[in-house]
């Protein structure tokens, strides 16, 4: 994994021992810029012991830099920490379905949840794993 500054990365080593909420997401994905970016900031506000991060996964031979990354923000700088997944093989890891979909780590980084989308029912879904993540701890 790769931080916007080029350095290389272990999300695992970084957030040990913590809750995480991982998004991946692609900037050209308008449920993920529309929906999903502003529901992972009130996540990161809502639930302070929860850590959430953003993955923006790559696919086909984009190159995907900063400033694209920072120009989906009206302020132009990250609300949380945003990673880069260039080959989408952290993507792959997960098994996710598409973008937006969020992976929820329990303390152990083991994986709580798997949620696919960014509408209504999958919000729901998500704030109810959080819920028991965080009450069951």
């Amino acid at each position: 994994m790769k931080s916007l500054n080029d350095e290389a990365l272990d999300l695992f080593q970084v957030y040990k021992n913590k809750p995480l909420l991982i998004l991946f997401y692609n900037n050209q994905c308008l449920g993920c810029t529309g929906r999903a970016i502003p529901l992972a900031y009130q996540l990161s506000k809502s639930y302070p012991k929860l850590s959430v991060v953003a993955i923006h996964s790559t696919f086909g031979n984009h190159t995907i830099t900063k400033q694209d990354i920072l120009d989906i923000f009206t302020s132009k700088e990250a609300p949380f920490p945003i990673y880069l997944d260039q080959h989408h093989k952290w993507f792959d890891f997960f098994n996710c379905e598409g973008t937006p979909h969020w992976i929820l780590l329990n303390q152990n980084a083991e994986v709580y949840r798997s949620v696919f989308g960014s509408q209504e029912n999958a919000q729901n879904r998500l704030y109810y794993a959080i819920e028991e993540l965080l009450t069951n701890r």
